[in-house]
């Protein structure tokens, strides 16, 4: 931005987001059960940014430690921490307050000191036959190198042993990733809940893990620590390696990156956090955070209901899209024509339908397909191994380098290519995050493609908890430029053109600008003019300078943003005309949409890609145009209930105040149960 600019950091605008989240835990009429969870979606995000971007932040300070960048850097990492601080108590308090709440519903979340006899007894059980198997202490000597054996997304309970004269200490892993955090204790009434957490169990049963090692003990103390690792790490490119390889490689470093933050209870001793400091190579107090019993906060987000169903949120069951409805297949319906599903009010078996219907269907092809993040037990995976098995061409794009899931889709990937499936890498440094397939199928003497331009990605565990689209066509204006994406993917150096698509990098930033300008045009000859945003991070300069233009020229701008936001709305002679909201609710608002008036005759995308430099310049993306009028008008209608959301939505201002839209006398509207109500209406309406 320019020096006349007003100007608010990604990072500082990402933690007003979290802050928002934070909002969503405390209020009181939002679920007990889900303001618990909220608590765990914000310390999972807060995890996220330190492993991301304060790391990236560091990096940066030390390439630029005795430039003027460098003492910037070092003075956003102040604000940071000052953020995170003031946050972090807000947190504390919040539990605190949701804890009574909890019992006054006769739920109790106990700890060690508080359990009854017979609660004792169960545990020690408890402890014998699921804990001790996965019980393995790490014995610190004086030569250990600890940054080899702590995992980042870890925690860990650093233990005080003291026998007679002598010190010990040793470190228990938590080990969530094999049994619940939560385990819900036996109850002598029948109204009264008890959970207590794993880690307390592990505190219940210190002197039974540890009397096999020394004795006597003399005293026993157990303090939570956790550890974050910065998540970058370079590629080292080898000509004789496959990206494979270097990812698995990668993967290893991780393991080892430098740490970006320690934290550690408050009230462990200070000589415990000097050798652990040493032992981990901490030698800056910036790095350190004392904290509270517990670390890893972010398992909250399972926080389980043991009490009554209002507790939490009434389920909102997806509705079936009535295209479908009296069609042998879901290729009969698209070819009569284009479908738009938005999730999670309507299904995403719809798509599992499309892909299991291609796997089988003896007219299919070939299937092309890019995979970026998909569920855990993946029925798309399943679908494309049986197209294979049953002969389909199935070509499949990987993505390895898609930040948190790389193992998995190394996992993924080897899979698929021991069932004969194609599989092709992007090349390092390069992410394919399009949400495309293509399906050839046989239809008489012609080869008809079915093709799926999306805003998130094929998984349909996400796909109850994200909002996105997914437009299913047979459109050969969309398909033809869908197959060049693809063609562009394989052969990335051979230059493709792009009519109703956005591609990234090939042409977004450049159609983009256009569409803006041509806004700004319409405004000084007089025309119907105005843009409509919906994104989830808006950060990048040259957009901003744009939309930033476009306001001084009296084009009336609308912005929906969840995330990060640099652009400063409502300032005098600069941005006058530009309103921006963020909504937080029970889903996460994930699809981007872009809206041009264009003279009254609207353009409407829908898009992979959030307006930051990378989603722009350094990934492949793609938007597309919706052409059907019916479904237009459908993105319209929606986009309208969001913005008269007067219940979940925050006004994003320059101070980051996160206050919410004002009411007034307006009636209550709450954007996603009414987009919900929307969908229910659409799928009862036989003529939808």
């Amino acid at each position: 931005m320019g020096k006349n600019k007003p100007d608010v950091s990604k990072e500082i605008s990402w933690l007003a987001f979290n802050e928002r989240v934070l909002q969503e835990a405390a209020d009181k009429n939002n679920p007990l059960i889900e303001r618990m969870r909220f608590l765990g979606i914000y310390s999972s995000n807060l995890e996220e940014f330190y492993k991301v971007r304060v790391a990236d932040l560091r990096r940066r300070m030390l390439i630029y430690e005795h430039q003027p960048q460098g003492h910037e850097l070092r003075q956003l990492l102040k604000q940071i921490r000052a953020y995170v601080k003031a946050l972090e108590q807000r947190f504390d308090a919040l539990y605190k307050a949701l804890l009574i709440e909890l019992a006054r519903n006769q739920i109790f979340l106990v700890n060690e000191h508080q359990l009854t006899a017979e609660q004792q007894q169960w545990l020690s059980r408890y402890f014998i036959d699921n804990l001790h198997p996965y019980i393995n202490p790490i014995m610190i000597s004086p030569e250990m190198d600890l940054t080899r054996f702590l995992k980042d997304d870890n925690t860990y309970l650093a233990v005080d042993i003291k026998c007679g004269k002598h010190t010990h200490y040793a470190l228990l892993e938590i080990i969530s990733n094999k049994l619940p955090r939560f385990i819900t204790l036996p109850s002598s009434s029948r109204r009264r809940h008890s959970i207590i957490l794993l880690d307390n169990v592990m505190r219940y049963c210190l002197r039974d893990i540890f009397e096999q090692f020394y004795d006597p003990i003399d005293e026993l103390h157990a303090y939570a620590m956790k550890m974050t690792r910065d998540a970058e790490y370079d590629l080292v490119s080898e000509v004789e390696s496959s990206l494979l390889d270097v990812m698995s490689s990668s993967l290893k470093q991780r393991l080892t990156a430098k740490l970006v933050r320690f934290v550690y209870q408050r009230e462990m001793p200070q000589e415990m956090v000097a050798m652990l400091c040493e032992k981990l190579s901490i030698t800056d107090a910036d790095y350190l955070t004392a904290g509270g019993r517990y670390h890893s906060d972010k398992d909250f987000i399972k926080f389980p209901n043991i009490g009554r169903r209002s507790l939490e949120y009434r389920p909102l069951p997806p509705a079936a899209h009535p295209a479908f409805k009296g069609c042998r297949n879901g290729f009969d319906a698209i070819r009569r024509q284009d479908i738009l599903l938005y999730y999670p009010y309507h299904s995403f078996e719809h798509v599992l339908d499309v892909l299991r219907q291609a796997a089988c269907d003896p007219d299919v092809v070939s299937l092309k397909i890019n995979i970026y993040r998909v569920a855990r037990q993946s029925q798309v995976i399943d679908a494309l191994v049986h197209a294979a098995y049953n002969g389909k061409k199935v070509t499949v794009m990987v993505e390895l380098q898609a930040r948190f899931d790389e193992e998995a889709n190394i996992m993924w990937a080897k899979r698929l290519t021991d069932a004969g499936v194609r599989v092709l890498f992007s090349a390092p440094g390069f992410k394919v995050h399009a949400k495309l397939f293509l399906i050839t199928r046989r239809e008489g003497n012609a080869l008809v493609q079915y093709a799926h331009i999306g805003t998130g990605n094929f998984n349909e565990s996400t796909a109850r908890l994200y909002t996105d689209y997914s437009l299913l066509t047979a459109d050969e204006r969309i398909t033809d430029e869908v197959q060049r994406v693809f063609r562009f993917l394989e052969m990335p150096y051979f230059p493709e053109t792009f009519e109703h698509l956005m591609v990234s990098p090939q042409n977004t930033r450049e159609s983009l600008y256009a569409l803006i300008d041509h806004e700004i045009h319409n405004a000084g000859q007089g025309k119907a003019t105005g843009i409509t945003l919906k994104v989830n991070n808006l950060v990048d300069d040259g957009l901003i300078e744009r939309l930033y233009a476009a306001s001084r020229a009296g084009v009336p701008i609308d912005l929906l943003v969840r995330g990060m936001c640099t652009l400063v709305p409502q300032q005098k002679g600069l941005s006058d005309n530009i309103r921006a909201i963020s909504i937080l609710d029970r889903y996460l608002e994930h699809d981007r949409v872009y809206v041009f008036e264009n003279n009254g005759n609207r353009r409407v995308f829908i898009s992979s890609a959030d307006w930051m430099t990378r989603n722009i310049d350094n990934r492949v993306e793609v938007a597309v145009e919706l052409l059907a009028p019916a479904i237009k008008r459908q993105v319209l209608d929606i986009l309208a209930l969001l913005f008269s959301d007067n219940t979940k939505a925050r006004v994003i201002d320059r101070s980051l105040s996160n206050r919410y839209v004002p009411r007034g006398n307006q009636r209550k509207v709450r954007g996603q149960l009414a987009v919900h109500q929307y969908i229910e209406r659409m799928a009862s309406d036989s003529h939808a």
